[in-house]
This record gives structure tokens, C-alpha cells and sequence, in this order.
């Protein structure tokens, strides 16, 4: 079974991968710098991090590679570029990844394996939002004068794919958003669970406020009130619902002004630059893999193949079991993700699931969310060598996954990365039903949208038929949305 070696073991390979800086910016309040700006600050904060003023620069201007995942809040054809002009650096690999909340754990994975046999010595890893400022200019009708570049400027490298989150089905039943189909995935559950409505509100609602109370003590969170379960789950006029059962502060926020960056590179190359040991973090091991483009696919809503079969991937290279976990992050966009990500790792009830509070109260900077709870973990690592961490990303609708396992000191047999994908496409999946489907089904899932003064508008439910095929379907009459807020829809049967 693979273990820990220690870093001043003579046999320890110069080709090791090791994270030996991390930045983490937060604007509390607007306006921001851009968000360039924001991650010029981010890198030199994480190469002051690495070693000190001399020796970080060093490493910024030796780096091999720049990978970002892309800015929403500002688009700029090739990111890196800027990024690498404005820290002294020439990187021959200048990468974009599409746009998915995976990405920065799928790229400390293929970097770490490039790392290893010897393709890399030197990586940046990052991205950065300024969403909140960008409202606030728009607000006021202003347009901020920020760096632009031409749309000529190529990356190097493009990682991953842009598809459409949502089928037809999907769509003609209304469910087009993750606010839309998150809260489908979480009633799902309930009725999977065979809970209560009642009880389930008040078990998650108590998760997102363990969430909560983590934030308090993150400098870089956004929101660090420590919300309480009833504030949480209490629709009001500052937590209105936004789609059943989760008002607003059971959603992704992605109101943040903020960046991350995480410099990898090889023992060698950290060895050559004089960065201290006791701040290497070392990725163990990474895994990845997709579930069905579209939820409609899926075998079961409340589940997640890829995250069960990439989990068990990342701690078996590790030598671990869910139990030796002392630090895990996983991806928080909304609780249904949280609680499926647990179940399907195995992980321990009751167990912390957040080291930064998450994408409501952290912050949820888009693309950007698994950098900084990367850049958090590195931190409580280095305090705990002996520790074993895991972080998850999660992209799409609860669709493409990323997992990491972490600690203070290298894996005996080396860094390792597997693709979980051949086990993901054994798993079994769902046709749609004809879209002149008439007849009786029984409820799978549901949500209920409403408007911006609380008032419910309509109810995307999701359906299997006797056939075993999923149908999507809209109502808006009285009646449903009753038994809908009340939970009489779980698992009922109905006319579609």
C-alpha cells in the first residue's frame, strides 16, 4: 500500500510534483481592481508564499506554463498572456480551460502528472472574478476602464469542452439554470431518503450553517456573519426564495471580488530555487471523470457515478480509506451537491465537509471556487504534515468532477492520476420519454420557481414512467404548487 516518505529522504525523486505557493485575494467591498489586476496580486502573493521577495520572483520568471480558467466577469482572449507580461514571466504554454467549476483540480492533476515525467518544471495555476464590482458599475451605468486585448490573441493550450448543460426535454419543462435543477437534485434526495420535508429542511439547513460557522474564521470569505440554520432556511425580504426549497442563502454566490493562484513545480526545481521544505504541499494522487452530459440521462438524480468511481480511484493511488481523511473540501454550489459528493466518497456522517464555508459564504468566484480551497487546504497541511486532505470540483449540473488527495509529505509511490471514465460509461442511464407521452408516472424530483417579491410561478418536475424513462413537465396550477411547497409531491404519482 502507498504511504508518506519524508521530503529529506535521499531517495526522494527530483521529479515529484510539490505546491509551494498559494495567493488568495478578497475585495471586501467594491469597486475592485480588474480582475488581471486581481490576479497580479494573487501571484505575487503566492510567490512572496513560495520563499520571500527574491527567491518567489525567481520562480515566477521561470515558470513553464500559465494555466487559467476564463473570467466571467471580463473576457480576455488569452489571459495568461497579460498575466505572464505583468510578473516578469515567458511561459511557453499560456492555457485556458472551458468554463466549469472543475477545472482548477483538473489542472493541478494533468499538471502534477507533467510535473512527474518530466514535461514541466514550473506551472501556474488560477483565476480570478470581480462579479460584485462589475454589478456595481453596471448599476450605476458605468463602463470601467479596463485592460482590453485584441481578439487575434491565441492561448497555447485549451482545456476541456463548453456543451450544452440541458436537453430539449429539460428545457421545454423549463429547467434551464442550476438554480433550476440543483433544487430538483435535492428534492430527489429527500424522497430518496425517504425524509420528511420537515426533517431534511432542518438537516441541511444545519449543514449550510456548519458552512457558515467555518466562514466566520476565513479571512479570504466573502460572507462572515455565521448564519444561523433558522436565518438560513427562513425565506426573507434579504433571503428571498429563489427556487423551492432553497431561498438565497442556500445558493452559489458568485457576487465576489476575488482571486486565487497555486504554483506547482518540481522537487528539483523547488530545490534549485532554495524554497523552504516545510511549506511544500504534495498532490498524492487525482482523478477524474463525467457523469451524463445532460441530468435527463442520468439512472438516478441523487447520484453521482463519476464522483463514487473517481473518489474511490484518487484514494486508492492514495493507500487511503474515507476514514483517514483529515481535511476535505468538496464542492458546495448548493447543498444537493455537497450531500451527494459525501454519500458517494463514503465519507463518515457528521464529518467537517468545508475548510473555507463554501460557495455561499467563501464565495462562488465562478470557474475559480476549487483554487481557493486549494490554497486553504496548502495552509492547514503545512500545520499538520502527517495529514492526508481531499478536495473535489465539480463543473456543469453536478456533471464533470475533479478529486484531489493532498499531504505534507509525498507518496511513496510517486504522484498518480487515473481516469475514472471507462467505470462512469459501464453505469447505467435513462432515455427520455416521447415527447407525446401521455399517461402516469411517479415524481422523481421537482422544484418551484419564484418571482424576485416570493411569489411561486411554476413547478418543473421531474417524472419516471412505467417504462423507466424520464419525462419533464411544467405546472403552474394551483393544486400542484400546494403540494409541491408542502413536500406532498415526493415520490407521488401523477398524469403527465
Amino acid at each position: 500500500m502507498p504511504g508518506l516518505c519524508e521530503t529529506a529522504e535521499v531517495g526522494l525523486d527530483p521529479r515529484t510534483p510539490v505546491i509551494v505557493g498559494v495567493g488568495q485575494v478578497n475585495v471586501a467591498e467594491p469597486p475592485a481592481p480588474e480582475p488581471l489586476e486581481l490576479l497580479v496580486s494573487a501571484a505575487r502573493s503566492a510567490a512572496a508564499d513560495a520563499g520571500g521577495a527574491t527567491n518567489g520572483e525567481r520562480l515566477l520568471a521561470g515558470l513553464d506554463a500559465i494555466r487559467l480558467v476564463p473570467s466571467l466577469t471580463r473576457h480576455y482572449p488569452d489571459p495568461a498572456a497579460l498575466l505572464a507580461e505583468r510578473i516578469g514571466a515567458d511561459p511557453r504554454h499560456r492555457g485556458i480551460t472551458s468554463v466549469s467549476g472543475h477545472q482548477p483540480q483538473a489542472l493541478v492533476n494533468l499538471t502534477s502528472a507533467q510535473i512527474a515525467r518530466g514535461e514541466l518544471d514550473a506551472a501556474l495555476i488560477g483565476g480570478a472574478e470581480a462579479w460584485r464590482t462589475r454589478n456595481a458599475y453596471k448599476r450605476a451605468g458605468e463602463r470601467p476602464q479596463w485592460s482590453t486585448q485584441d481578439d487575434s490573441a491565441r492561448p497555447t493550450e485549451r482545456f476541456g469542452e463548453d456543451k450544452p448543460f440541458f436537453g430539449p426535454a429539460e428545457v421545454a419543462a423549463g429547467v434551464s439554470r442550476p438554480t433550476d435543477i440543483y433544487p430538483i437534485f435535492e428534492t430527489a434526495l429527500r424522497s430518496k431518503l425517504g425524509r420528511s420535508s420537515a426533517e431534511h429542511h432542518k438537516r441541511v439547513t444545519e449543514l449550510w450553517a456548519e458552512f457558515a460557522r467555518v466562514a466566520v474564521d476565513n479571512p479570504y470569505a466573502v460572507l462572515r456573519e455565521g448564519y444561523t440554520a433558522a436565518r438560513i432556511g427562513t425565506p426573507g425580504p434579504d433571503n428571498r426564495m429563489i427556487n423551492y426549497p432553497y431561498p438565497k442563502l442556500m445558493n452559489s454566490n458568485s457576487s465576489v471580488d476575488q482571486a486565487a493562484v497555486l504554483l506547482l513545480c518540481s522537487v528539483e526545481r523547488a530545490r534549485a530555487l532554495g524554497l523552504p521544505e516545510e511549506r511544500w504541499v504534495f498532490p498524492v494522487s487525482g482523478a477524474g471523470a463525467n457523469d451524463t452530459d445532460t441530468p435527463g440521462a442520468r439512472h438516478e438524480l441523487a447520484a453521482s457515478p463519476a464522483i463514487r468511481h473517481a473518489g474511490a480511484a484518487a484514494l486508492r493511488l492514495a493507500g487511503i480509506t474515507p476514514d483517514q481523511l483529515d481535511i476535505v473540501d468538496l464542492y458546495s454550489c448548493f447543498p444537493s451537491a455537497v450531500q451527494v459528493s459525501a454519500a458517494e466518497l463514503g465519507l463518515p456522517p457528521g464529518r467537517p465537509l468545508t475548510i473555507t464555508g463554501g460557495l455561499t459564504f467563501a464565495g462562488g468566484p465562478w470557474c475559480n471556487y476549487p483554487a481557493h480551497a486549494i490554497a486553504t487546504m496548502a495552509g492547514l497541511v503545512r500545520e499538520r504534515p502527517e495529514s492526508y486532505a481531499l478536495v473535489t470540483g465539480n463543473g456543469g449540473m453536478l456533471t464533470k468532477h475533479a478529486i484531489g488527495v493532498y499531504a505534507g509529505r509525498p507518496n511513496a509511490a510517486g504522484y498518480r492520476v487515473e481516469d475514472a471514465q471507462p467505470l462512469v460509461a459501464a453505469e447505467p442511464t435513462r432515455r427520455s420519454a416521447p415527447e407525446d407521452y401521455r399517461g402516469r408516472a411517479v415524481v422523481e424530483g421537482y422544484t418551484v420557481a419564484h418571482d424576485r417579491d416570493g411569489r411561486p410561478t411554476g413547478a418543473m418536475i421531474a417524472a419516471l414512467t412505467p417504462a423507466g424513462d424520464r419525462a419533464w413537465f411544467a405546472r403552474d396550477d394551483a393544486e400542484t404548487l400546494a403540494r409541491a411547497l408542502t413536500g406532498e409531491l415526493d415520490n407521488a404519482e401523477v398524469t403527465v
